[in-house]
């Protein structure tokens, strides 16, 4: 039986690449809940070009992250990896010495520009075993959402010491240590690279995937999230001084909110995983999210305003946990790699539009508009998807093959392994030498699962 447990390798790789992807969205996100208080200090600011200082990042994000993924397959992982550390560390230190919103547009937008997400997730998948690779990418996963929860509090503590351009300058330090991390401590890359469709982008398959509406409600759904979260930004930040709470305080207000909404999603989750209750907890939160923001354009209490907060970032807690594991139940087996690329895509280009029109409400309307204008966006998505089929619980399991594998076998191994009770979809990928499933667990044959790999191994050994 292959062992599960982790090499001493992957353990390092699935560190240091976690560790690195969660501090560059560190550096990303700590701006969200203060830039739109000390932008007045900035030559030429409005609410407009602030909410584009808020979301540029993810235009050049939407633009680059593919071909920067395509372009590690040909000259390295960690080169390209590398030189999106040092754009996003040149963006940072171009935002830090920016005196007018237009310096830092140009810093987000090249922080934005080290595109690299596709590319460490294929590092990720080159140094781990398929046995392993779904926590792996889990861990990934979990380090996004902490370095998010992180972001909120620790961007307001250093903007209240150091200004705004501390937390710039905060994040060219994560680049650079990012850098040190990359060479130092994840192992060297293999020098054979497998194509890893369960983990990155096949352009083959990216037309298939465009054309299922069953994925792109969820690529709008990422979106619509996105931009929702973007936007509001523009004027949480203002909401709070009106509550009466002080520049100061906000850090904490921030942390007492994000870990009240984590303790709240995380029986949620459980009830859409475990109870199989998924379309429902995801209109509910949707439909929540709708409510908190409309509610949003006009409390002026503190307790009213931190409730509809804690209400709203629940509700976004729990849809960034469940989307992308909704991803994995519907692409068919070896297409969820290209599946994420689009939904990330989409994430991108939701926070850019989200920056946008957060910034045109505010500007025109006032901040009011804008929590109206985020209800109304959060009602249309709910439109969106309320007809969307059930998703089925669905798992990817990917299978190694042996090397002389190849001719009659595969057709015949492709035909045993979609006999087995609980695999419902089947894709070998030769040059690869994996299968890649989808299975049922609740109906799955483990053992007779099992006895095909024991087969398989057992023929080459005789």
């Amino acid at each position: 039986m292959v062992s599960r447990l982790l090499l001493p390798t992957e353990r390092r790789a699935i560190i240091g690449l976690a560790g690195l992807y969660a501090s560059r969205m560190l550096g990303l996100f700590m701006v969200l809940p203060v830039l739109a208080l000390y932008a007045e200090g900035l030559a030429g600011a409005t609410p407009l070009l602030v909410g584009l200082a808020l979301g540029g990042y993810g235009l050049t994000q939407a633009l680059l992250q593919i071909p920067f993924g395509l372009l590690s397959d040909r000259i390295g992982r960690k080169v390209v990896i590398s030189f999106g550390l040092l754009l996003f560390l040149l963006g940072s230190v171009v935002a830090a010495q920016a005196d007018s919103i237009g310096g830092v547009i140009a810093g987000r937008c090249l922080q934005g520009s080290g595109a690299v997400a596709a590319a460490i997730m294929a590092l990720v998948a080159d140094q781990t075993r398929e046995q392993v690779r779904t926590a792996a990418m889990a861990t990934i996963g979990l380090s996004i959402g902490v370095a998010f929860a992180v972001a909120m509090v620790l961007g307001p503590l250093l903007a209240s010491s150091f200004g705004l351009a501390g937390v710039f300058w905060f994040s060219a330090g994560l680049a650079a240590l990012g850098l040190v991390v990359l060479w130092q401590l994840v192992p060297k890359a293999p020098k054979r690279v497998s194509r890893h469709r369960d983990v990155v982008l096949d352009r083959r398959q990216l037309k298939a995937m465009l054309g299922r509406s069953d994925l792109l409600r969820l690529d709008f759904s990422i979106f619509a999230l996105h931009l929702v979260l973007m936007a509001i930004f523009v004027a949480v930040p203002f909401r709070l001084l009106e509550a009466g709470i002080a520049v100061e305080h906000h850090g904490s207000v921030y942390l007492a909110i994000m870990a009240l909404a984590f303790v709240g999603m995380v029986p949620l989750v459980i009830v859409a995983e475990k109870k199989r209750r998924m379309k429902t907890v995801f209109l509910v939160a949707v439909a929540s999210m709708a409510v908190c923001l409309m509610v949003l354009g006009f409390v002026s209490t503190w307790w009213a305003l931190a409730a509809l907060l804690l209400g709203f970032f629940t509700a976004f807690n729990l849809l960034e946990a469940t989307l992308p594991s909704m991803i994995s139940k519907l692409a068919p087996a070896g297409a969820k790699g290209t599946a994420m690329g689009v939904y990330s895509t989409s994430q991108f280009l939701g926070a850019f539009l989200g920056g946008v029109l957060g910034g045109t409400l505010a500007q025109h309307f006032g901040n009011d508009a804008v929590f109206y204008g985020c209800s109304l966006v959060a009602l249309v998505w709910l439109v969106a998807i309320w007809g969307m089929p059930t998703p089925r619980h669905l798992a990817s399991e990917v299978v190694a093959l042996d090397e002389g594998t190849h001719g009659d076998a595969l057709d015949t191994l492709m035909e045993r392994f979609a006999e087995v009770a609980g695999v419902e979809d089947v894709l070998v990928v030769p040059e690869d030498r994996v299968v890649y499933l989808k299975v049922d667990r609740q109906r799955l044959d483990s053992d007779a699962l099992a006895r095909i790999a024991r087969t398989r191994h057992d023929h080459k050994g005789a």
